[in-house]
């Protein structure tokens, strides 16, 4: 048999330190009104313990429960296979952790998902949420405004009604960025650049279709062809726009994951990357664009950044408004 370690007190605490248990209950929980000098008693008592302040009751405390939701409107066999969430997730836990914040991860498989996150976030189970990965016509920005809860969102946001004011949002130069792609490959002499786009119902996809169209102006309809921001998306539409314009010179996809199903149909149809067809894509994840062959260009925006600060200002009470991060055409061998 095993003896039962029992934890520490806060009236084990209070003795060890000569103070009184609603003395130490204040310091613990972050409350004001305390002598610096029975602070740094109380501190050193928790210390010497090895105290572990309860979250419950520190919670009816403070009104806080230092964790933050954060909810992706994909399922989960989308997420864990792109790098791109991996990413966003590993920037939002450092910013996290940092300021010792729990991390509670939901996902929405299908449309019955939607209601049970909105009662989670109802709950008063956490401070937040981040929310990326909508879709136009995602219900969870109404839902999530309804239950009350401070929310940073992933990408411009565009609710139904067009209003974006009340919003704080974190997303890259999506439409920039695409022109410069696009024109990287006028500049090498490239006169009939198709574009892969992304899944159309989100507004990163739809800005980066915008920044081709700036570049290419009245280019041939048949130049675009929509996908999904995913590599079997670009097979497809590769083979499609293969299928529509096979003069075709060039390819700008909607992100990595696209070019790369694009790369593989190029191959299988002994198109030569970039002598015959140039490539450029969208994200710059290095498990993809440094292992494509041959090593993909493609514009590079920060995505663990964007995740550390949508944390960042969700911890800090951002204002309404969206703070856009710049992109970098990086070149490799693609293009």
């Amino acid at each position: 048999m095993t003896e039962a370690v029992s934890r520490p007190t806060l009236e084990a605490v209070a003795a060890r330190a000569g103070v009184s248990r609603a003395t130490v209950s204040r310091v613990v929980n972050g409350g004001e009104g305390v002598r610096d000098s029975l602070v740094a008693r109380v501190r050193q008592a928790v210390e010497e313990l090895g105290y572990v302040p309860n979250q419950a009751a520190r919670s009816l405390v403070t009104k806080r429960h230092d964790a933050v939701a954060v909810v992706i409107a994909e399922p989960g066999t989308r997420v864990f296979a792109d790098p791109f969430f991996a990413a966003q997730l590993r920037g939002i836990s450092k910013e996290l952790t940092a300021h010792d914040n729990q991390l509670v991860l939901l996902l929405t498989e299908g449309r019955d998902d939607h209601a049970r996150v909105a009662r989670y976030l109802a709950g008063g189970h956490v401070d937040g949420a981040l929310v990326f990965s909508l879709h136009l016509d995602d219900p969870l920005p109404g839902l999530i405004r309804d239950a009350g809860v401070r929310t940073v969102f992933g990408g411009r946001p565009d609710w139904d009604d067009g209003d974006t004011g009340g919003a704080v949002y974190v997303d890259s130069d999506n439409r920039g960025g695409a022109r410069d792609a696009v024109r990287h490959l006028a500049g090498l002499g490239r006169t009939r650049i198709g574009h892969i786009t992304g899944a159309l119902d989100q507004t990163s996809a739809v800005d980066r279709l915008d920044g081709y169209r700036d570049v290419m102006g009245d280019a041939a309809p048949e130049l675009v062809v929509e996908s999904d921001f995913t590599p079997g998306g670009g097979e497809r539409a590769m083979r499609e726009l293969l299928a529509r314009r096979p003069d075709v010179d060039a390819v700008f996809a909607a992100n990595d994951l696209t070019a790369l199903g694009a790369l593989r149909v190029l191959r299988a149809h002994g198109r030569r990357v970039p002598e015959d067809v140039a490539v450029i894509g969208f994200d710059d994840m290095a498990p993809v664009a440094e292992q494509t062959d041959p090593p993909l260009t493609t514009v590079r925006q920060d995505i663990e950044g964007m995740g550390r600060i949508m944390a960042r200002l969700l911890l800090d009470g951002g204002r309404p408004g969206g703070v856009i991060l710049p992109t970098t055409l990086v070149r490799r061998a693609s293009a």
